[in-house]
Formats: C-alpha cells, sequence, structure tokens
C-alpha cells in the first residue's frame, strides 16, 4: 500500500520511503494540536500542547534520517554504510522526559483550578 501512494505521488519506491506518509501524519498531528489548544477546556489545552511536543519529536527523528547503520562500530571494522546521527534520539529522548514531566505539572495545575474556581472552562476561569 505505501508503494502504491508513493508510486501515485511521485515519490521514489526503493525500500519504500516513507517520507510523505510521514509528512502527511505530521500534518495532521499539529493540525489537531492547533485545534486542541483553540478549545476553551484545559486539559484539552494541555492535550494540544503535549500531541504537538510529540509530533515536533517526531519531526525531529524523521529530519535526522530514517536510513543508516548502528552508530556504534562492531569489532569486525567492516564498513556498514553511513551511521545514523545518535544526537537527534538523545534530544528526542530528553524532550519526551521534559515533556511528560510539563505535562504532568500542567495537569496538576489544572486540577487546582477546578478546585478553586469549580470549572476548567477559560471564559468562566477569567471573569
Amino acid at each position: 500500500m505505501i508503494e502504491t501512494l508513493l508510486s501515485a505521488s511521485g515519490g521514489a519506491t526503493n525500500g519504500g520511503e516513507p517520507q510523505i506518509i510521514l509528512a502527511v501524519v505530521l500534518g495532521l498531528l499539529f493540525a489537531l494540536g492547533t485545534f486542541l489548544i483553540l478549545r476553551r477546556d484545559v486539559v484539552r489545552v494541555v492535550w494540544g500542547v503535549s500531541i504537538i511536543s510529540q509530533a515536533a519529536n517526531v519531526y525531529l527523528v524523521t529530519m535526522g534520517g530514517l536510513r543508516g547503520s548502528v552508530p556504534i562500530v562492531s569489532h569486525g571494522g567492516g564498513s556498514h554504510g553511513t551511521p545514523t546521527d545518535p544526537l537527534v534520539q538523545a534530544l528526542v529522548l530528553t524532550a519526551i522526559v521534559i515533556g511528560f514531566g510539563t505535562t504532568a505539572f500542567a495537569l496538576v495545575l489544572t486540577l487546582r483550578v477546578y478546585e478553586e474556581h469549580g470549572t476548567i472552562d477559560l471564559s468562566e476561569v477569567s471573569e
């Protein structure tokens, strides 16, 4: 199926390069996150920010390169091609951990807003 989509859109089909599909999925994730951020419910805003941050992580991994060999050199010393850059993966792993902490903090703040105001609707809280 991927081969059919790529050949219909003019993409290369050697090995099933998924750049077009990833671009569409990333666009949908960013659109969904933006849609959720524009809602009045605080929990949906937190979900929107979380989805956008995860979409940015997928984007970074995609731009870091999907092809390449393992970045660790084996004892054989044979040439395995160009290695994948491990810095991008370390950056995304750090971003995931920080994003998890930030989301947990935002949800605790949302709970505190609900306890204080009895609602999580932003238009009612601002009054």
